[in-house]
């Protein structure tokens, strides 16, 4: 069947999705592929964040594109550097500079007649038949409202926001965050600094995961033979680990969330000697209501005599350093704000305008959310990645974004072979989806009694609730029966 392979096409994001975005939609010969990125260079998350201790928590030939195998990982789980290298390879093998646009951050796109204009704030306009919206989910970093902020004599800094010219060594540090970000920043820092506390609002539950490092004989065992890349991305322990944890979340009290649940209580009773201190490390929530933090050395790290466990809430900040509820300053020379990001932004703050005026900020007035992750009535030919009510979890991203480009490009190929101009979700199917999803993600281990970046304004979660079998198998194949398909010089 002939392709139109002259439609113009809009790629917003230059992180992990975009670029496979990208590559995909020149791998199919399409002519006029345009990427937008906000920044200096790709890498999206492993470009803004460049803190001590990053590295990614699946292992690094899962996180890794199918069709681009990567033999010099120096360890099971990656450090980022080497994740912001590999993309960077990746857009430089597959050439995706020439069609690359940096330092071009989308203020608006809008849609009339048929027409997609997307403009940044730099002032470049691109018109496109198509979007794809490839942002991301954290990328925005959440500053916390704590009093008396701005008046610390120290130095502040936000993870995602790292100078590496900041003095550690020797130092007075307070990491206020619990998330992976704060575990990894933790152990990354025991030793080099001269005192260390971790405040922590909630602690966490803790997965152990040992990061063994790749021998330069592995390497090349790699290297010679791609099958063995294979038999760790696709290892059965790990893929048994993803499905046993796909399914705690959706049956909080089934086996698999009790296996969970076990390996990280029997981690905190069996690592951590002191009885005060291991209570004082004990969340009052469920194991997986937050997001699981896998680290190979926590709660060894936090045992060591220059680190202290902090759980006592921040009263406010003062020039010397953090006062606590209990009245106790901690003196400090360094802040690090481990707080994460505003998850629920995706695409804004660029106003969406779609067809007949729709706009997205009302869209997403309650929650932001979208058909299967991945379309909008009203939004014509404009296609999240990794965008709201996606699955999100202890796996994989790279895995999420090549099933959902496989679901994208079976609603392009409507549009290519001239079938219809215009494909997107109707409204009814939108809302039979938002209301089940909505329902189902009460039911889930994140709406067990826990704060989170995974819950809505509402207290909903805002992911995917179903199992991770469940997503493959609506990715397979969409159900095209609930969109809506226009043909050219045809009215909505």
């Amino acid at each position: 069947m002939e392709r139109n392979l002259d439609l113009r096409y809009v790629v917003i994001g230059g992180g992990m999705s975009g670029i496979l975005a990208a590559i995909r939609l020149r791998e199919a010969g399409c002519r006029n592929v345009t990427l937008l990125e906000k920044a200096h260079t790709i890498g999206g998350t492993w470009r803004e964040n460049r803190y001590p201790g990053l590295n990614c928590d699946v292992p690094a030939h899962a996180y890794t594109y199918s069709f681009a195998p990567n033999a010099e990982w120096s360890s099971y789980l990656a450090p980022g550097r080497e994740i912001q290298d590999y993309f960077e390879d990746v857009t430089d093998r597959f050439g995706l500079r020439e069609i690359a646009h940096f330092g071009q951050e989308v203020d608006s796109c809008t849609y009339a007649d048929g027409v997609w204009t997307v403009t940044t704030k730099a002032g470049m306009t691109v018109e496109a038949d198509v979007v794809i919206t490839a942002t991301g989910v954290l990328h925005h970093p959440r500053m916390p409202e704590i009093e008396g902020l701005g008046s610390f004599t120290g130095t502040v800094a936000h993870s995602a926001r790292w100078d590496d010219a900041i003095a550690l060594d020797g130092k007075r540090i307070g990491v206020v965050g619990s998330g992976s970000t704060g575990v990894q920043l933790v152990s990354a820092l025991a030793g080099r600094a001269g005192k260390l506390g971790h405040f922590q609002r909630s602690p966490q539950w803790i997965m152990p995961m040992p990061n063994v490092p790749y021998t330069e004989e592995q390497r090349e065992a790699f290297r010679r033979d791609p099958a063995l890349i294979d038999a760790v991305r696709y290892d059965p322990e790990y893929q048994a680990n993803v499905l046993r944890f796909t399914a705690g979340i959706i049956k909080p009290d089934s086996e698999e969330m009790h296996i969970i649940e076990t390996i990280v209580r029997d981690n905190l009773e069996q690592s951590v000697a002191d009885p005060a201190l291991r209570e004082r490390l004990r969340p009052n929530y469920r194991a997986a209501c937050k997001r699981l933090i896998f680290s190979p050395d926590y709660y060894q790290v936090v045992q060591q005599h220059d680190v202290d466990i902090v759980i006592e809430g921040i009263e406010r900040i003062e020039p010397e350093g953090i006062r606590t509820s209990d009245g106790v300053l901690h003196e400090l020379d360094l802040i690090i704000l481990a707080t994460g990001f505003h998850a629920d932004r995706f695409i804004r703050p660029a106003v969406v305008t779609g067809r007949g005026g729709a706009s997205l900020d009302d869209m997403w007035a309650k929650h932001a959310t979208a058909y299967n992750a991945i379309s909008l009535p009203d939004f014509p030919n404009f296609f999240f990645l990794n965008g709201p009510t996606g699955p999100v979890g202890n796996f994989s991203l790279i895995d999420v974004a090549e099933r959902q480009w496989g679901y994208i490009e079976q609603l392009l190929d409507k549009v290519t072979s001239g079938e219809c101009a215009e494909i997107c979700v109707t409204p009814d199917a939108m809302a039979r989806y938002d209301d089940a999803r909505t329902e189902a993600a009460k039911g889930t281990i994140f709406a067990s009694g826990c704060s989170s970046w995974y819950l809505g304004k509402d207290g909903v979660p805002m992911t995917w609730p179903w199992s991770y079998g469940h997503f493959a198998d609506v990715m397979a194949k969409p159900d095209f029966d609930d969109f809506e398909m226009v043909k050219a010089g045809v009215a909505a």
